[in-house]
């Protein structure tokens, strides 16, 4: 009786054993993501893919593993966070903004990546073409046709006294000649004279930002860039302060003081990109993803800011703002 007891917990033991193995091999087992966030002090891109990922059914704990790693995309910063999630291994990295990816490039052919957003994806040489990547890279492009000009229209709109128009480009970003030459089309169909003033990091950028009021400048244009996106509320004051209207690419500078914006929701393309990851996941090749484009673009004003500028924001604007703070 004796012996017939101890075998029965021994067997038991030995079941209860393997299934702790089976079990802490599945978690093992479990997909990693890695997400790189440029500047999200309130969360609110990290809190969008995890939108994204319930949507397609990925619970984070239970059946994946995510990574978040917050960056100011310095080059030090940017290439010690790449570094690590490539050596992690993992199954796919979510990246935004072109010398994050310019980085991840260089360090794996093999790791998935997926754009959050980017501008010019095949100017600047990380896919083969929008319709087939070719590669390891796929996700979103942010290079709107249209989208300068319409940027351009609605700042005259706002204040039709403009005519000279500074605007932030950083040179060490292939997809800012694009735009500033879309920019310079614009305008001189709107008779306004651009004013081109170029950084390459955010210790260049504050330094042109001394030199707003020595341009001369009416108005201010920012192109879309993590370096200006982690430095908006500096922007937004800096231009406040000169007396400035002031056209930005997404709503998060408006919502740090800035006068209006104009283009794709930021937040919706960070929401989107975790249905990259689930096709991926689930199978397939970035090579064959084509890269989208956003179709929505949402434009918000600050009316707090206008009072500041002593503007008078025409109905005109506010009855196609998707968003008025007031």
């Amino acid at each position: 009786m004796i012996t017939r007891r101890r075998l029965l917990v021994a067997l038991g033991a030995a079941a209860l054993s393997k299934s702790h193995g089976a079990h802490a091999q599945q978690r093992r087992k479990l997909p990693r993501i890695g997400v790189i966030v440029p500047g999200d002090p309130k969360h609110t891109r990290r809190d969008a893919f995890r939108s994204g990922l319930r949507e397609r059914g990925w619970t984070e704990g239970r059946d994946i593993l995510v990574e978040y790693r917050s960056i100011e995309s310095t080059a030090d910063q940017v290439r010690a966070v790449v570094d690590e999630l490539v050596a992690l291994d993992m199954d796919a990295i979510v990246a935004a903004s072109n010398p994050v990816i310019f980085a991840l490039k260089r360090a794996t052919q093999k790791i998935p990546i997926v754009m959050a957003l980017v501008g010019d994806p095949v100017g600047a040489g990380f896919v083969a073409s929008l319709a087939r990547p070719g590669g390891n890279i796929t996700g979103f492009s942010i290079l709107a046709e249209g989208l300068s000009a319409k940027r351009l229209e609605i700042l005259r709109e706002i204040d039709p006294r403009i005519s000279r128009v500074a605007v932030l480009r950083n040179l060490a970003i292939p997809t800012h000649g694009v735009l500033l030459k879309d920019t310079e089309t614009a305008a001189r169909a709107l008779r306004m004279t651009l004013v081109p003033l170029d950084y390459r990091n955010a210790g260049d950028l504050q330094e042109v930002l001394k030199s707003l009021t020595r341009e001369r400048a009416d108005g201010l244009v920012v192109l879309p860039d993590a370096t200006t996106s982690a430095k908006r509320t500096l922007i937004a004051s800096v231009a406040s302060q000169s007396g400035l209207p002031a056209m930005y690419p997404w709503a998060g500078f408006v919502d740090a003081g800035g006068l209006a914006a104009y283009g794709p929701n930021p937040n919706d393309l960070w929401r989107r990109s975790a249905t990259y990851v689930d096709r991926i996941l689930k199978g397939a090749r970035p090579a064959d993803l084509p890269i989208e484009q956003p179709t929505r673009f949402e434009l918000v004003v600050n009316l707090k800011v206008a009072k500041t500028l002593r503007l008078t924001i025409p109905q005109t604007v506010l009855l196609r703002a998707d968003r008025v703070i007031e």
